[in-house]
């Protein structure tokens, strides 16, 4: 009996080779042409992470580039070194604080379609340093208009209650009108997108040593 095992396998193993394939757990074989539509998967997802990221980027660069222009400074975004990516992992926050790091989460969640969080996020970030009343007003507004309303363009998922607080709060807008909102969406970030991202495609190439593409080092 146990010949006959031996020879049974190593007639699997003689089929397999011939058919160009492998064996798997449980006997199953993965031929070459599904070994190959993997790995061309796998390129289009980076590929397209990579477009999403250089958009980020370039966004984020320009508006850099407007805000420094009376002090001639101006900031490109490089890809980071494995050891910098690495760090992502050990807080939420210290992806946040990248500028390269943050633009690769935003591509994420854009391929994810829940990109209205992290714009939220920074909504509110940019409307904590405004110091103007006026302009505290119509931004908070527009932040309304644009995350919080019912059927808004980037409606973001809060309960009732507090879109009712915000709605009377920008009556009378101060700097704390979307500090429970944001404490929220952040919530939602760390504990879903944030453990996704980085078990993502694109994250794990950012941490091997070999970059994605020669092209990928200036982006």
């Amino acid at each position: 009996a146990a010949r006959s095992a031996r020879l049974g396998m190593q007639s699997a193993l003689v089929l397999a080779v011939r058919h160009g394939g492998r064996m798997e757990r449980g006997g199953r074989r993965r031929s070459e042409p599904e070994e190959a539509d993997k790995g061309r998967r796998k390129r289009t997802i980076i590929k397209d992470w990579k477009t999403k990221l250089s958009y980020f980027l370039q966004n984020s660069s320009n508006s850099n580039k407007r805000k420094s222009k009376k002090a001639g400074k101006h900031r490109n975004y490089f890809r980071p070194s494995p050891e910098e990516a690495q760090l992502w992992s050990e807080a939420f926050d210290e992806l946040l604080a990248n500028k390269y790091g943050l633009a690769a989460f935003r591509a994420f969640l854009k391929s994810e379609f829940c990109e209205e969080n992290i714009e939220f996020w920074l909504a509110c970030e940019d409307f904590k340093k405004t110091k103007s009343p006026q302009k505290l007003t119509s931004k908070a507004k527009k932040i309304y208009n644009d995350f919080i309303e019912k059927e808004a363009p980037k409606e973001i998922n809060i309960d009732f209650q507090t879109k009712n607080m915000i709605a009377q709060n920008i009556q009378k807008a101060t700097l704390t009108c979307f500090s429970a909102a944001q404490k929220r969406v952040y919530s939602l970030m760390e504990n879903n997108s944030y453990p996704r991202f980085l078990e993502s495609e694109f994250y794990q190439e950012l941490c091997k040593k070999a970059p994605i593409s020669r092209a990928a080092q200036g982006t």
